[in-house]
């Protein structure tokens, strides 16, 4: 059987590739600031799995980060004077934490046919049977979650609904944010069309967004604005 990536963590070091906490960090910044971070377990926005997260923490907020691994054979690293047996590379990139907590809240708002769906605090919204780790996320998800939810204040309490056409605003920007990135980075992107340049960053936000609702509202969207077919 093929062993996991996870497996043996608890063996020896390994090697992580993170982005530094601030632009002046070093390790000597980075305690001072007082950064610490957790392994949380999430499911993944597309497919449901329990996966991975590291949440960091320092004096100026969270960040949310994936984790991704990479493996060759017969490879070791050296870190200083210890040779560590385990040649796998692991690297936390950031993520946009509405990614992964949009499935969540799709979930709390029990929406049905023309019904929009009930107003929810977050302390219910994100109490997951399993997955404790969500409840590290809750100062994040109140100020992230706004740009895709409605929002009721009852005296000092506070309510969240998904909104559709808030979540599709925010997917249509993160999509021409993709688009502009793309160009920026890849000349080859640049010199294409923008039917096939948008179909490509569609399709690598489809990897943290389910088909349904989602990904087939935000195609029907640019069909409509385009005239084109994605």
């Amino acid at each position: 059987m093929e062993k996991e990536w996870w497996e043996g963590l608890g063996d020896g070091s390994r090697l992580l590739i993170a982005p530094a906490p601030s632009p002046t960090a070093g390790a000597a910044a980075a305690a001072a600031a007082g950064i610490n971070g957790c392994l949380l377990s999430l499911r993944h926005p597309k497919s449901g799995n329990a996966t991975n997260y590291l949440l960091c923490n320092d004096n100026e907020g969270s960040v949310l980060q994936e984790l991704h691994w990479f493996k060759q054979s017969y490879t070791s690293w050296f870190l200083g004077d210890y040779v560590s047996r385990d040649g796998s590379l692991y690297t936390a990139t950031p993520v946009d934490p509405v990614f992964i907590l949009l499935p969540i809240f799709e979930e709390a708002r029990m929406k049905k046919r023309n019904d929009l769906g009930k107003f929810r605090q977050l302390d219910e919204i994100i109490f997951i049977n399993d997955y404790p780790g969500y409840q590290h996320l809750m100062s994040i998800a109140e100020n992230c979650m706004r740009v895709v939810c409605e929002i009721k204040e009852i005296g000092s309490s506070m309510f969240f609904r998904l909104n559709d056409s808030k979540v599709l605003a925010w997917l249509y920007c993160k999509v021409f944010q993709l688009k502009k990135a793309l160009c920026s980075l890849d000349n080859n992107y640049a010199a294409q069309d923008e039917k096939y340049t948008l179909a490509e960053a569609v399709s690598i936000l489809g990897e943290y967004v389910k088909d349904e609702p989602w990904l087939m509202l935000l195609r029907d969207h640019l069909k409509y604005l385009f005239k084109f077919t994605l």
